[in-house]
């Protein structure tokens, strides 16, 4: 059977800009990204007795969800736990993602000068991500190395829905009044651009989406949240959107595993269809005309 869409191509580097990122929006009407969390233990039953369960998981996924998202996510957890050939799967898949969809690897990565440069390098260069998720509370020596590769992107962590981050992201500057999530907002606008500097926000609570919009007006946020955690996709279009959009909202769990049978990429296909209509109803009403 022939491959599709990706055709499994050579990794040449195509690297993604932020006009062509908004290009695809447009063309789409969709902002959505979707997350390839893919877990031997809860990927249909039938596909494990094949040669590669995870990738032919993924294959099918994305077959039956490209058209509809500008994006795809794997976290890379779920591919390292696995060794060699996590990884060989791992890179099957990235090759196998259309070229003209934004990849995202989902690594946290955060080290200082050498180890950083070589992060990027294996994950731009090596596998041709576009896009890598950085920890940045090492501070600015561990984020700039990322941010030295033409045409891609880090993706900051800046204020996440997971249950501790309270611990640390929302404790108070003494000098300014601000929160630490705040403050790396503001210090890392220093470092990149909204060319390739992007913010992780958490979709669990809209209405920080429109707190940390005002820090970033211009920066792309990736929210995951949506679907199975339970973030609501009106509220964080209606709170999150700039002029040229600048969303990329993940639902990972909510479509890859909408259905464990033999229709489970039918069933994502579904999933990822009514995730991108609602979209686009609200790219259509949120947007400023003309943009």
């Amino acid at each position: 059977m022939a491959l599709r869409p990706g055709q499994l191509t050579t990794r040449q580097s195509s690297p993604m800009t932020r006009p062509q990122l908004v290009a695809q929006i447009k063309k789409k009407k969709s902002y959505l990204c979707v997350g390839l969390d893919t877990d031997l233990a809860k990927i249909p039953q039938h596909l494990l007795g094949g040669p590669d369960p995870v990738f032919e998981f993924n294959k099918q996924i994305i077959d039956a969800t490209h058209e509809y998202c500008v994006a795809y996510k794997p976290n890379l957890a779920f591919y390292e736990a696995l060794g060699p050939k996590g990884w060989e799967s791992l890179q099957k898949t990235v090759d196998y993602i259309p070229k003209d969809i934004f990849k995202i690897a989902d690594a946290k990565r955060g080290d200082i000068g050498n180890t950083s440069s070589l992060y990027a390098k294996a994950f731009f260069e090596q596998m041709n991500f576009d896009a890598l998720t950085v920890a940045p509370y090492m501070g600015g020596d561990s984020v700039k190395p990322f941010l030295a590769f033409k045409n891609k992107w880090v993706i900051l962590l800046a204020h996440t829905s997971n249950p501790g981050n309270s611990d640390f992201q929302l404790l108070e500057s003494q000098s300014t009044g601000r929160k630490l999530y705040e403050e790396v907002i503001m210090k890392s606008q220093q470092w990149g651009t909204p060319d390739n500097l992007m913010y992780v926000v958490g979709a669990t609570r809209a209405d920080k989406i429109g707190e940390i919009r005002k820090c970033a007006p211009e920066h792309f946020f990736l929210v995951p949240g949506i679907g199975a955690q339970g973030g609501d996709l009106e509220q964080v279009s209606r709170f999150g959107m700039n002029k040229e959009c600048g969303l990329l909202v993940n639902s990972s769990r909510g479509i890859i595993y909408n259905s464990s049978g033999k229709d489970f990429a039918t069933a994502a296909g579904k999933e990822a269809k009514k995730l991108k209509l609602e979209m686009s109803q609200y790219l259509d009403s949120l947007l400023p005309a003309g943009s």
